[in-house]
């Protein structure tokens, strides 16, 4: 399966079903999902750290960190599911608004190709 061809839904689903398989719910409060998300997203970052812009964008030529920095990212992106499945949000509306509002503070030409922090 790839992206082109599995749904938001169908990835939820992955993440339901491992979570009610062991009884997990009972500790997928939406407070500790998401600390257990905040960790997860540093353990990924772990693996940029110390390099420079360069060779972050050389990592794809390893196929033994691009596979650990891949099971990072799926623990983050898996999180982020099971933390949608236990407050009820519907992921591509939440990106899709987000999205709306991001063009309306960024609008592309007056960002494009920079980036300015406002406030």
């Amino acid at each position: 399966m790839s992206d082109a061809t599995t749904t938001v839904e169908e990835l939820r689903q992955i993440v339901r079903q491992f979570v009610d398989e062991r009884d997990w719910r009972q500790f997928h409060a939406p407070k500790n999902v998401s600390m257990a998300l905040a960790v997860e997203a540093a353990e990924l970052m772990e693996h940029f750290q110390w390099l420079d812009v360069d060779a972050s964008r050389k990592l794809p030529e390893d196929a033994e960190k691009l596979a650990a920095i891949g099971e990072e990212l799926a623990d983050v992106i898996g999180y982020s599911f099971a933390l949608a499945n236990e407050l009820g949000i519907d992921v591509s509306d939440a990106i899709r608004n987000k999205m709306v509002k991001n063009r309306l503070k960024y609008p592309a030409e007056e960002f494009r190709g920079r980036y300015r922090r406002d406030g």
